[in-house]
């Protein structure tokens, strides 16, 4: 489990909002380099900061991440974003379907969190 103590369900829809209008398009000054899912978002610990003082599994998206993914170089790009477990690692060459597929995840979690949160808080107030 993660130690990051940002709100996990603001973030992913913040995230969602930030893909939805574009984020991952391609920059006017550097068009020749592809964005970077998460990491090129204020999601990430590490936006703006080449040195990456944040280590990754200090990051709420780790929890996410496969057990066998989380010593990756950034385990973020490894979160299983479908049922074929298709991930933005192996999308990054498919913009379109990476953007395609990690909405949809997005959307899914986000869903799944909300309903999480409302059967807890029926809980606490039965």
């Amino acid at each position: 489990m993660s130690k990051d103590k940002r709100d996990i369900l603001e973030a992913l829809k913040f995230e969602l909002a930030f893909l939805e209008q574009g984020g991952y398009g391609r920059s006017v000054r550097t068009p020749q380099t592809p964005t970077r899912s998460f990491q090129d978002s204020l999601t990430c610990l590490n936006f703006s900061e080449p040195t990456m003082p944040h280590p990754c599994n200090e990051c709420f998206l780790t929890d996410f991440v496969p057990r066998n993914a989380q010593g990756e170089g950034v385990p973020c790009h490894h979160i299983p974003l479908n049922p074929d477990g298709e991930t933005v690692d192996m999308l990054r060459d498919h913009q379109l379907e990476l953007e395609a597929a990690l909405g949809n995840w997005l959307r899914a979690t986000i869903r799944r969190l909300e309903r999480e949160r409302a059967a807890a808080a029926k809980q606490e107030h039965a």
